[in-house]
């Protein structure tokens, strides 16, 4: 079986998806998309304001050292309100294998109060391909370290930024 431009995370309330599912017109009326992630640097027509979408973008690239963990809590929220509001929304980035299933885990961990381990595996069922760079899979065991809320005041998220910075310093 090929890999799908989306798939079905929660049936008619979240998806996960690449850039050509947040493209597509199609794809995002049949699944009656309102709100969209974008954690990636590309344009989508669904930033234009008139398009009638809400849309987040979280800009981070897919490497180990990217912070999307500063991220998470705001892509939550964003997704939880979108859901209880009735919305449905597509989580996307580039090719949807590591950055968007990491926000999308982010989100069933925090609302099930599951294991990253979990998160992925339910992922996983929908989304065979879903690939998470080491970085990333750290950071999701670092949300629930913080307890779903890191932040510049919380001390594991500081130690582990700092420990970033001094692996990107030259040596």
């Amino acid at each position: 079986m090929g890999w799908k431009n989306v798939n079905t995370i929660i049936e008619g309330k979240l998806y996960l998806g690449n850039i050509q599912a947040a493209r597509s017109s199609r794809s995002l009326s049949e699944r009656k998309i309102s709100h969209i992630i974008s954690v990636c640097s590309d344009q989508i027509p669904a930033e234009d304001p008139a398009s009638g979408f809400t849309h987040l973008r979280i800009n981070v690239e897919d490497v180990d050292h990217a912070d999307l963990l500063i991220e998470l809590p705001r892509a939550c929220r964003f997704i939880d309100k979108a859901i209880h509001n009735g919305g449905t929304v597509l989580v996307h980035c580039v090719q949807g294998l590591s950055r968007s299933a990491a926000v999308v885990a982010a989100y069933l961990m925090c609302t099930r109060r599951i294991r990253s381990t979990q998160a992925l595996d339910i992922i996983r069922q929908a989304r065979e391909q879903i690939w998470l760079n080491p970085g990333f899979q750290e950071q999701l065991v670092l949300f629930e370290v913080c307890q779903y809320a890191p932040s510049p005041s919380c001390g594991v998220y500081t130690n582990w930024r700092q420990q970033i910075q001094r692996r990107l310093q030259p040596h």
